[in-house]
């Protein structure tokens, strides 16, 4: 049984890599996709167009000011002197901040009253508009509080008001940049494309050539077929993913907290369910083309249903259910937790169990529909 697996899995092997466009698919697009996927992966603000409208012209609002202009996040693109200016800007989307100050601003600060501040923001992009909005108000607020120490300062009041200071600290992500979450989800969605398209694809070529039918009437059995088909994509999705986390590490200095050895593990259980389904889609499928639009109409509702750029607790309590049912969900939450966090299998068997159970049924699935198609 094993010679013959064996001879089905050294076949498999020279064909993947007799084929140069197929070693460029396999060993150098998840490089690319990395490297493409890593940049644009990435929440953090840290350039915010800004226009300036000064009314006040006093040495408070120019203070003030040069607090957003000297932080690392807003940049003064455009100044603008009248309303229509200001709205002109934010129509054409030429800033996506406006910092209006009215005149009477300093007047009022030297005078005890209150002194307003209108920031207009483009809300087109209510993700950005937020976090802009936080960068905005801590600056505020600083001001204010400098403003206040001053005046109990000036009143004698420094050693008789009591203040309470916050201090966050933010575990496995001490900076919060948000590349370090996004990445590890990149590598999953790269070895899940991956993996599912060459098993695939490779069976489905097997048919358009007209080789199957030599298959099926030699001495190997459907289980011999099966395992010398997947293995070589099995050993080819465990190269990749050393590849682009190597990549990562080096590239995108992503944190690997982890153990590689469980990386690998918990990628091998992964890998039941992408080849499962792999080879089922080859069952279903004429042509290539077909196969390859199986593997699309699959492959992005199962990244939309991960986890990856939406959060699940955000999804309706309908929806949850149904990423029950999606094995990338749980090795996104394991690949994850390793990169950033450095857990192992005693805080991940959560996820890995419910992963190994969906994997075990879906390989076995569509093993009796591939050896019902072989018969």
């Amino acid at each position: 049984m094993f010679e013959r697996a064996k001879a089905i899995f050294i076949k498999e092997f020279k064909q993947i890599f007799r084929d140069p466009r197929m070693r460029m698919i396999i060993f150098i697009s998840p490089l690319i996709q990395i490297i493409l996927f890593g940049y644009a992966a990435n929440k953090d603000i840290t350039y915010v167009p800004t226009a300036i409208y000064d009314q006040d012209n006093t040495s408070e609002s120019r203070e003030l000011l040069r607090r957003f202009t000297y932080s690392k996040y807003f940049i003064p693109e455009e100044y603008v002197y009248d309303d229509s200016g200001q709205d002109f800007a934010l129509d054409k989307g030429m800033v996506n901040l406006v910092i209006r100050i009215d005149r009477g601003f300093g007047r009022n600060l030297m005078a005890n009253k209150d002194a307003n501040v209108q920031l207009a923001f483009d809300g087109t992009d209510s993700n950005t508009a937020m976090i802009v909005l936080g960068y905005a108000n801590t600056i505020i607020g600083d001001y204010q509080a400098e403003l206040l120490k001053k005046k109990a300062d000036e009143a004698g009041f420094t050693n008789t008001v009591p203040s309470v200071e916050l201090k966050d600290r933010a575990w496995f992500n001490g900076n919060l940049v948000s590349r370090n979450y996004y990445l590890p989800g990149v590598i999953a969605t790269i070895v899940t494309m991956m993996s599912l398209l060459l098993t695939a694809m490779a069976i489905v070529k097997e048919k358009e050539i007209g080789t199957m039918e030599q298959l099926i009437v030699s001495p190997l059995r459907p289980l011999e077929l099966i395992i010398g088909k997947l293995m070589p994509f099995a050993l080819v999705a465990l190269v990749q993913i050393l590849l682009i986390t190597i990549l990562g590490v080096l590239w995108f200095h992503l944190p690997l907290r982890g153990n590689v050895f469980f990386l690998l593990f918990s990628t091998c259980i992964y890998l039941f369910t992408t080849l499962g389904i792999g080879l089922f889609i080859s069952t279903i499928s004429a042509t290539q083309q077909e196969a390859n639009m199986s593997v699309f109409l699959y492959y992005l509702p199962t990244v939309l249903l991960s986890g990856f750029a939406y959060p699940i607790s955000n999804m309706p309590k309908i929806i949850q259910f149904f990423t029950l049912f999606n094995p990338m969900r749980y090795f996104m939450v394991v690949i994850r937790s390793i990169f950033l966090k450095g857990v192992g299998i005693e805080i991940l068997w959560p996820q890995l169990l419910p992963l190994l159970f969906i994997g075990i049924v879906v390989i076995t699935l569509s093993s009796l529909r591939f050896r019902k198609g072989l018969s």
